[in-house]
């Protein structure tokens, strides 16, 4: 797992990039603010539920929650899974929060 930060993701985003980004949060955080992506909560990936980007094993994946912490549980267990390219966003929403608002 490699981290990413809020900049280069916002630059990456602004820039028109195609990214695959997962947030791992609850849906009501998810429905408070989000940054893109799709919703697949912590625990549907602890449970091996990801059908919505399982074809998604060979390609960089950007996961992120409130502060990191969850989406790095969630990058390891992807990884341990097969996916080859996940980047955690290192301080999660808050730091994006902290450097663009919402």
């Amino acid at each position: 797992m490699e981290n990413i930060t809020a900049e280069t993701l916002k630059k990456r985003i602004d820039s028109g990039e195609k990214l695959h980004i997962v947030d791992v949060r609850e849906p009501h955080e998810h429905a408070e603010f989000n940054i893109g992506g799709i919703l697949i909560p912590l625990g549907d990936i602890r449970a091996m539920q990801v059908d919505e980007i399982d074809e998604l094993r060979d390609e960089e994946v950007i996961v992120y929650c409130r502060s990191g912490a969850r989406s790095g549980q969630a990058a390891m267990v992807l990884e341990t899974m097969g996916f080859q390219n996940i980047k955690n966003l290192t301080g999660g929403v808050l730091a994006w929060q902290e450097k663009f608002g919402k």
